[in-house]
């Protein structure tokens, strides 16, 4: 029996198309494998890279496509609906406005286009520390100058991507704490170049996780980085971190949003398929009410993340939207998980369905890139009004 997926209010069709026609060159048994293996998806990268999708939003003066991030979110959206996974590149989609909003002319000029064409990788996003977690303001990481140089001295964790990426974003003190007014200050950006530190003074150590995400561990010893690689002003570097959040949380939302319309999808198609005790077991409210609870909790998600969007490319600072949708597409994702596992039964567990590997990740959501409660926090405190919590 045939299944027709469900009809979704759709933006960039022909983007859409294209991202899923891509995707079908990689179907479940190239992602099963990356999974088991702990492969890092390189051919798949590099067929995103080829058909100009991880550029993007690169203006079209550094020879990306110049799009909007509505356009960026589709192409996320799609590549998860798929049953594919875009953590192995998507980071450069944001890391980059980074450089590109904060980086001088000759930065950009530098090193967007070769990211456009594929040439260099930005998928590296050096941030957490393993004793400051959350607390950016707290990481230790140290870049003193001496000359025409930054030498850079500490350690990050859950870099991911950072063994597949030549270049890298990190965020580092420049100011000892003490030093400063407000704790947020004295943190600048540098851009790294690990090719040439890698194994000398740059050393990546992988961490195996519940899903083949790539992530590591990275160690910084006397690192050095030419002074012209600061981007925007020394100790204005976490304001240039956060301006960029409200793009990667709306752009890890539209693949939330990918996830649960795959797991919808794929119970759908199930409970139509599978017949016990002489009938579809979709016929049964206990199975079907489920899914369609699934769907209305992802369709609530999509029309704030929507909203958020249309704010952001409106050039607006959708900080509230932003954040709700990053929550409320991350609920939904899980929920949409947990559904289409208890839909399949055992076979849900089983690897030839997708379904587990897909449930392990969605899992990631609610932790990162940033947990449900820190959004909870921001929500109380700036949307609401009420007392800093932390």
């Amino acid at each position: 029996m045939s299944i027709k997926p469900p009809t979704y209010t759709l933006d960039h069709p022909e983007i859409r198309e294209s991202v899923s026609r891509l995707c079908e060159e990689f179907p479940g048994g190239y992602w099963r494998k990356c999974d088991r293996e702990q492969v890092y998806p390189g051919e798949f990268v590099q067929a995103l890279t080829e058909a100009g999708f991880l550029s993007a939003l690169i203006p079209e003066e550094f020879e990306g496509s110049g799009l909007p991030l509505s356009a960026g979110a589709a192409i996320l959206e799609e590549i998860h609906r798929s049953g594919s996974n875009a953590g192995a590149c998507h980071a450069q989609m944001y890391t980059m406005g980074t450089l590109l909003r904060h980086g001088s002319q000759e930065q950009k000029q530098q090193y967007l286009p070769a990211i456009a064409r594929g040439e260099l990788r930005l998928q590296a996003f050096g941030v957490t520390e393993p004793t400051s977690g959350t607390d950016t303001t707290a990481l230790r990481t140290t870049a003193h100058r001496k000359g025409d140089d930054y030498i850079v001295n500490g350690q990050k964790i859950w870099t991911s991507r950072a063994q597949y990426s030549d270049l890298m974003i990190l965020l580092c003190r420049t100011t000892p704490r003490e030093q400063v007014e407000k704790k947020t200050d004295g943190l600048s950006v540098l851009l790294v170049d690990m090719r040439e530190a890698r194994d000398k003074t740059l050393t990546i150590r992988p961490i195996r996780t519940m899903m083949n995400h790539a992530t590591t561990e990275i160690f910084f010893d006397d690192m050095h980085v030419p002074v012209e690689n600061l981007i925007g002003e020394e100790g204005r570097g976490f304001r240039y971190i956060l301006s960029g959040m409200n793009a990667e949380r709306i752009l890890i939302a539209s693949e939330c949003i990918g996830d649960a319309k795959w797991f919808i999808e794929k119970a759908t198609a199930y409970a139509s398929q599978r017949w016990v005790f002489g009938k579809p077991i979709g016929k049964n409210q206990g199975v079907q009410f489920p899914i369609a609870r699934a769907y209305a909790q992802m369709r609530a998600a999509e029309l704030v993340l929507r909203e958020a969007i249309r704010l952001y490319d409106a050039g607006e600072n959708p900080g509230e939207e932003a954040n709700l949708a990053k929550m409320l597409a991350a609920d939904a994702s899980w929920a949409a998980a947990e559904m289409c596992v208890q839909t399949h039964g055992g076979f849900g567990f089983a690897e030839e369905y997708d379904v587990e590997r897909k449930f392990r990740e969605a899992r990631l959501y609610q932790v990162a890139p940033i947990s449900t409660n820190l959004i909870l926090s921001y929500l109380g405190e700036h949307v609401l009004g009420l007392p800093r919590s932390y």
